[in-house]
């Protein structure tokens, strides 16, 4: 009888450690490190100085990704509920400095993850991110310098993040999945400086499709509402700003070919500023080929229409860019890379040309510029 009841006792602590165990939460600590050299060429000169061609070279980071670190947890509640949480920040790796002006300025979220989806909030992406950066070159393979001419539609994300935002992120129903986020303007008006998105995805083999939208109202009005700085063609103008961006496309992958084609516009109006608004249209292709399980080849072209209206005038602008990179895996965590971007700006009137601009390193003292990269990045 006591022999009985010792073997229960033991079974029953046992199950009550496997409990607590199955309970415990994982914490994993992730970053990512990119460093090499950058050539940029039509340097634009100083402020007050003369607009003269110059040529620039150094070591820099986040050529092709900003370097970040964070941290990602998640606890099992049972019955296939998690809570999980993420932090993450960013880094510039030649000198050092933080990125993004907060502790956790790239991500900073926590939620409960269940078989129907997922719900965060904090400080966090929007759906034309989720959704529409996997099918462009500037948000997989191509990175910082693919990003369309002043990177408008934010398809890397690194324009801007979303604060004090609810975000709904659906489960996979047979290829299809879907999001929502609204970000609060946490002031007095309730609309003064809020944000919300949708977005939609289909994915079955190597086809993906997908569509978004994003919806930003006072724009930087406020250094606490749901998006406080933004890339803007109003510069610091952005007080009485709506930024709206919006697209869709798709991508199919066959063998070791992935190809894309991908539509974006983005709208930005200011009632401050003699209702000025400016309309960016981008048209995109991009493929890439793994020559070998290590080596790949990746190629985009965007085509971007741009019309800036103000006081009753209206100026078009275009731009062509061409971007070419190749990355060579040492191993699943280390790779090297190589990549060049071009671009010609036109448009205008006779006599004036618009500054070419490419993602972060322009604007260039001309209608045109270069940029060529190599570095080496890390995961870990």
């Amino acid at each position: 009888m006591k022999k009985n009841l010792i073997v229960t006792a033991i079974a029953a602590l046992a199950a009550s450690f496997a409990g607590a165990a199955n309970a415990q939460s994982s914490v994993t600590l992730y970053g990512l490190i990119d460093a090499g050299f950058t050539y940029v060429n039509n340097v634009q000169a100083p402020e007050g100085a003369d607009h003269f061609k110059n040529s620039a070279f150094g070591l820099t980071g986040g050529n092709v990704q900003m370097s970040r670190w964070g941290l990602r947890g998640a606890e099992d509640l049972g019955g296939g509920m998690k809570a999980i949480f993420t932090l993450e920040s960013g880094f510039n790796v030649a000198n050092g400095g933080s990125l993004g002006g907060n502790g956790f300025g790239r991500q900073a979220f926590v939620g409960l993850s269940t078989n129907a989806g997922t719900v965060t909030l904090g400080h966090q992406t929007d759906s034309v991110v989720d959704y529409l950066g996997p099918l462009s070159a500037t948000g997989t393979w191509g990175g910082t310098y693919f990003a369309h001419p002043g990177n408008l539609d934010n398809l890397n994300g690194d324009a801007f993040r979303e604060n004090n935002a609810i975000k709904f992120q659906s489960a996979n129903y047979a290829g299809f999945s879907f999001s929502g986020l609204y970000a609060f303007s946490n002031a007095s008006s309730f609309a003064a400086n809020r944000a919300y998105s949708l977005g939609a995805g289909y994915a079955n083999g190597g086809l993906k499709l997908a569509a978004a939208y994003m919806q930003g109202n006072g724009v930087g009005s406020t250094s606490f509402g749901a998006i406080t700085s933004a890339q803007s063609i109003f510069d610091d103008a952005t007080n009485d700003s709506r930024q709206r961006t919006f697209g869709a496309g798709g991508s199919y992958s066959t063998g070791a070919l992935t190809f894309g084609l991908l539509w974006t516009q983005t709208r930005q109006d200011s009632n401050t500023f003699d209702s000025v608004s400016f309309i960016s249209n981008n048209y995109e292709v991009n493929g890439r080929y793994a020559i070998t399980p290590a080596l790949s080849l990746g190629a985009a072209y965007t085509y971007s229409q741009n019309r800036l209206n103000e006081s009753g005038n209206s100026d078009k602008m275009h731009a062509h860019q061409f971007g070419l990179q190749t990355d060579y895996a040492l191993s699943k965590r280390t790779d090297i890379y190589a990549e060049g971007v071009v671009q010609i700006a036109g448009g205008l009137q006779p006599g004036n040309y618009p500054m070419a601009a490419i993602n972060g390193v322009g604007p260039s003292s001309s209608s045109r510029q270069v940029v060529l990269s190599t570095g080496i990045r890390h995961r870990f």
